[in-house]
């Protein structure tokens, strides 16, 4: 089982496109695979027939197991090949050896081993996620029980012994359920369904932002009336042009952007021993999917016209809602912005997503009376909250970065300036 996005730890096999014995060759798609993200390929590192499959239509299988052998045609293969398999070293060139195994996380191959490699007696065998979180929490390694592949110590190992020592402190983020079960009255009281992969990744990373990040949050009104006016202008001219219509949303991701560029203090990174600032500014767009949440990134927001962005932002949305986003579709943004506006929600709070420092929660437009040049008015208006990390941003800097985002979408011409 290869890692196919970065932060994959176990996948979940969807459907095989190969069977035993069928011949492959190298590039081929043997297997739709669920990761924590989307449905991707896992493909043929080598020309042969496909033997041994280990793995069954939705087994959920550990980074590094192996899932199948791919053979020469005629090659007798062990009962060995079933076993994990060591991990070739970085600087190994692919070679043309038949026997192979998929190699997890680099898409090379390695010879299926003939017996398991010795343990090494000093070191204990983890992942560099967990070494970090034992160190940072003091934990002795060589006292947590590993189950990954070769007693290989994993984040979730971690995440255990935690709970079991304290059982009292532990606190589970209230998830939505995958899917909505159907009710049957008279049946069983209750129904298990079990976590899809995006479920359980987003159950880790809101505990990795609540617990450890320390959120705090700002709020701000704004008159919508002039981008609403200028909306319309837009796609009145699009719609001449039979080009995609400008949203609401994609003006919000204009204006961050450029706000962003004025105020790179919250186009950050929070990292253990230092704070990247970014000079270039990529959104993450939270987009709702059948089992939870993704945030596809519009790289150099700050550079792309509004149509550019509303066009690429319904093509990522698209994407992540048929699970076909690939890695660097949904890595590497530097703020995020998350829209409720659509649902009717006039105002939240959003999760941090780690390493940004920063998201925005935008709720509806709505019509309010309010006062404008002393004299009473009906008005379009908006609430922006900032969730801000307090490593990295102080209440004065979200401050004046939601400003300045309030004039911009309060005076869209500011975005030229």
């Amino acid at each position: 089982m290869e890692a196919l996005s970065p932060t994959m730890e176990e996948g979940r096999v969807v459907k095989w496109h190969k069977r035993d014995g069928d011949p492959v060759k190298t590039g081929e798609t043997l297997a739709e695979v669920e990761t924590d993200k989307a449905v991707m390929d896992l493909v043929a590192r080598a020309d042969g027939v496909l033997r041994q499959v280990a793995a069954a239509e939705g087994q959920t299988v550990a980074v590094g197991s192996v899932v199948a052998v791919i053979a020469a045609p005629g090659e007798a293969v062990g009962a060995a090949a079933t076993s994990s398999p060591k991990p070739a070293p970085a600087a190994a060139q692919v070679s043309g050896e038949r026997g192979a195994v998929l190699n997890p996380g680099s898409g090379e191959r390695g010879a299926v081993p003939s017996a398991p490699a010795p343990a090494d007696a000093t070191r204990v065998k983890a992942s560099p996620l967990a070494r970090r979180i034992a160190k940072e929490a003091g934990v002795d390694l060589k006292l947590v029980a590993g189950t990954g592949p070769g007693g290989r110590v994993t984040k979730r190992d971690l995440e255990a012994r935690a709970a079991a020592a304290q059982p009292a402190l532990q606190r589970e983020v209230p998830l939505p359920a995958p899917r909505s079960p159907e009710v049957t009255r008279g049946g069983a009281a209750y129904q298990d369904v079990p976590l899809t992969q995006i479920r359980k990744t987003i159950a880790k990373r809101l505990a990795a932002s609540l617990g450890p990040i320390p959120h705090f949050f700002l709020t701000t009104e704004v008159d919508m009336e002039r981008a609403t006016g200028a909306r319309d202008a837009l796609n009145k001219q699009l719609g001449d042009q039979g080009a995609g219509k400008v949203s609401f949303n994609d003006i919000i991701i204009k204006a961050t952007a450029h706000a962003l560029t004025k105020h790179p203090a919250c186009n950050a990174w929070f990292q253990e021993d230092h704070i990247r600032y970014w000079n270039e500014v990529h959104i993450g767009m939270a987009v709702a999917v059948e089992d939870g949440l993704i945030t596809p990134v519009i790289r150099n927001a700050e550079l792309k016209s509004l149509a550019d962005i509303g066009r690429e932002a319904k093509e990522l949305a698209e994407r992540a809602r048929s699970r076909r986003l690939q890695p660097n579709e949904y890595t590497g943004s530097t703020f995020s912005v998350s829209n409720l506006g659509m649902f009717d929600i006039d105002q939240f709070t959003a999760v941090i997503n780690p390493p940004e420092a920063g998201i925005i929660a935008v709720g509806s437009i709505v019509q309010k009376a309010v006062v404008v040049d002393g004299q009473p008015a009906v008005r379009r208006r908006m609430r922006i909250t900032m969730s801000c990390d307090h490593r990295v941003i102080d209440g004065a800097t979200g401050a004046a970065f939601l400003k300045t985002l309030k004039q911009m979408l309060e005076n869209p011409l500011a975005m030229l300036l």
